[in-house]
């Protein structure tokens, strides 16, 4: 195996600003901030394999800057969009917020089947996000004569919810440490088709988690966006 996948999440959006639940596509366009992450993301980590994305403007954005910046094209996949938050969607008060993140706070603690109201649980994200990640997997890191990192341009609480179920890593770590615009989380596969975590925005392993964190009131506290 001769490459790593790097989950990026996307370039700064207008929602992120606003602090709200953004997760249906289209959804919000990137901010000039969030074009100059996704810009100085091409120049630091130099050029992948291959520069996917989901199927949201933000995300497709983000690789468009990265994909013009390094000059190369970048292929849409469908199934890797954000956690879809149903009710919730396009509010950016604390109560939804903090109801937000007790659901998530419960997927990383093991409760997979609990849903978000009229959105999504942890295993319907799974479900139509892994295979994508396999299939990448499969078609091209699995092949030895394969060279260089798979770019995916993602979201926040989906890249953070999928890793850690893949790779193992810490609920608790994971609940702890949100991911700015355009961080990455890097997977690396290992045998038996499983994956190693080796690299959560600048952390490397081992992972722990924070002591006496609190993550929903921290979240609800925080003025950073919810989906981090």
């Amino acid at each position: 195996m001769s490459g790593r996948l790097v989950l990026l999440r996307h370039g700064q959006s207008y929602s992120n600003v606003e602090r709200r639940l953004d997760t249906r596509p289209p959804g919000a366009e990137l901010t000039p901030l969030g074009r100059d992450q996704a810009h100085t993301f091409a120049q630091e980590s130099g050029r992948p394999a291959l520069l996917a994305h989901s199927v949201a403007v933000r995300a497709s954005q983000t690789a468009a800057v990265i994909g013009a910046t390094l000059d190369m094209s970048a292929t849409e996949l469908a199934g890797i969009h954000e956690v879809q938050v149903g009710e919730l969607e396009g509010r950016s008060d604390d109560g939804a917020v903090a109801e937000f993140n007790a659901v998530y706070e419960r997927w990383h603690r093991g409760e997979l089947d609990v849903a978000l109201p009229g959105g999504e649980s942890a295993n319907d994200v799974l479900d139509r996000y892994v295979p994508v990640l396999t299939e990448l997997r499969l078609r091209y890191l699995d092949d030895h004569q394969w060279g260089g990192d798979i770019v995916v341009v993602s979201h926040g609480a989906a890249i953070r919810l999928v890793s850690a179920v893949l790779a193992g890593v810490d609920g608790n770590f994971a609940l702890d440490n949100h991911l700015d615009n355009a961080e990455s989380v890097v997977l690396s596969p290992i045998t038996d088709g499983r994956w190693s975590c080796v690299r959560w925005a600048s952390l490397t392993p081992p992972f722990y988690p924070e002591a006496e964190a609190s993550p929903v009131a921290d979240a609800v506290r925080s003025s950073t966006d919810p989906m981090g």
